[in-house]
């Protein structure tokens, strides 16, 4: 393929692409087959002469679409959101062009200097404290990982490192090996399994810690856990807290363990991968209150805010406690601007040592949205909007609803009130809000 033939097809391919998005709910959302159903469909190996650019495309269709989930469909509920734009498609599209492997600062260094500057914009978006700003004089940064699991990861090693430091400073006699076995972290029982997982992989205990009737963990549970694990001479050093549990998007407390963690010289890590996005928006920012009290904060663009998998964004506190757990330089990665103070490499901040152009995707996006843009997908909606689907609710004479006003924000209040109100009463009432709101 050529330059003049990729131009070819790569028209054929975004016509592709965008016929399939504005297609999407023609498909079924799940396919409808049995494991094992692809081998079959292809050659057991590899072909020896080149096959036609249409016929690829041909077993696309043929191969590769019954068995995808499609989850940029409208009927895809599973999971979480998985972001998709058109701005971060063809960011996506230029970073496979521009093909760097980023893992230091010479070794693009524009690739290392935008996502500096995007993890910056993305945490002023979120009115994150300035320690966590790479721009001021603090000592913290942001960082791409790969996915929350990584960033969860990532700090509970920093964490661990960081601890057995602090006990080998004070007790130098005390061999690492003992202090490793005393090392325990802490989760809500209602975290994402990846925490634990981070665990196994760390080689540390791992206590769940249990929640209160909205699956929330407070202060007061947390502190008596550590205090019997204090007394029973073990060493607290981790605890992820989660901002938007899986099952039931139920928030911990941060107000109350973050005093808590600070006092105990317990890491706390901050996971808030799908609700994140929702603290740009200001009426929810409340929600990140406490954050002043982490170590370290992740979210996933690539879950709410329309830049496409991969794209997990971390901050920490201080840069220096995630370097000094990973710092290993060769010579053959070294390069004269390293120790400038003025750039930073992150193959430090992270397990791979290779790393794509992803903040490309960041950029295009927050660009070609603006945060007022990004706010209004987060809101699904406008205050336009809701005045007008509460106009023909009052047209129609079904169902009766008066408005309130939050933070700035035209809302439609529904009040179950008479004592006669039966669910199908509800349901009925909900079924026809649903469709006047699909005829706008």
């Amino acid at each position: 393929m050529d330059a003049a033939e990729f131009r070819r097809r790569g028209r054929e391919m975004v016509d592709y692409v965008a016929d399939y998005l504005e297609n999407i709910e023609q498909r079924p959302v799940y396919p409808d087959l049995e494991p094992g159903y692809l081998r079959p469909l292809i050659p057991a190996e590899a072909p020896l002469e080149p096959e036609t650019f249409e016929d690829i495309m041909r077993d696309v269709e043929r191969v590769i679409m019954p068995g995808v989930t499609h989850w940029q469909s409208p009927y895809f509920y599973a999971y979480f959101p998985a972001a998709s734009s058109f701005p971060a498609m063809l960011a996506d599209m230029l970073s496979g062009a521009i093909g760097c492997i980023g893992f230091s600062w010479a070794a693009s260094p524009a690739c290392t200097e935008l996502e500096t500057v995007m993890m910056d914009w993305l945490g002023r978006m979120l009115q994150l404290p300035e320690c966590f700003i790479a721009e001021t004089h603090g000592h913290g940064g942001g960082v791409i990982q790969g996915t929350a699991s990584e960033a969860t990861l990532m700090a509970l090693l920093a964490a661990r490192c960081k601890a057995i430091r602090r006990v080998q400073a004070s007790s130098p006699e005390t061999p690492e090996a003992e202090i490793f076995s005393k090392l325990v972290a802490y989760t809500s029982e209602q975290a994402h399994s990846s925490v634990e997982r981070a665990a196994l992989i760390g080689g540390v205990m791992m206590r769940k810690v249990p929640t209160d009737n909205s699956y929330a963990v407070r202060g007061d549970m947390l502190k008596k856990m550590l205090e019997e694990d204090k007394s029973a001479g073990l060493i607290p050093f981790y605890f992820c807290a989660t901002l938007g549990t899986t099952p039931s998007c139920a928030f911990d407390r941060l107000t109350e363990l973050g005093p808590i963690c600070n006092e105990e010289n317990v890491w706390m890590h901050v996971d808030a991968a799908y609700a994140g996005s929702a603290f740009i928006c200001p009426e929810f920012r409340p929600l990140l209150n406490g954050i002043e009290f982490a170590n370290s904060f992740n979210f996933n663009p690539h879950k709410w805010l329309l830049v496409n998998f991969d794209c997990s964004a971390m901050w920490v506190k201080n840069r220096a406690d995630i370097i000094g757990a990973f710092k290993v330089e060769p010579l053959y990665l070294k390069h004269e601007n390293q120790e400038s103070g003025l750039v930073t490499d992150y193959r430090h901040w992270q397990i791979p040592l290779g790393r794509r152009f992803r903040s490309l995707k960041m950029w295009f996006v927050f660009r070609m949205y603006g945060l007022n843009g990004l706010q209004s997908h987060i809101r699904k909606g406008s205050n336009e909007r809701n005045q007008n689907l509460l106009k023909k609710i009052a047209k129609s004479r079904e169902i009766h609803l008066v408005p309130c006003q939050l933070s700035g924000r035209f809302v439609l209040r529904f009040a179950v009130c008479a004592r006669t109100t039966e669910s199908r009463h509800i349901q009925q009432a909900w079924r026809h809000i649903t469709q006047l709101t699909f005829e706008e």
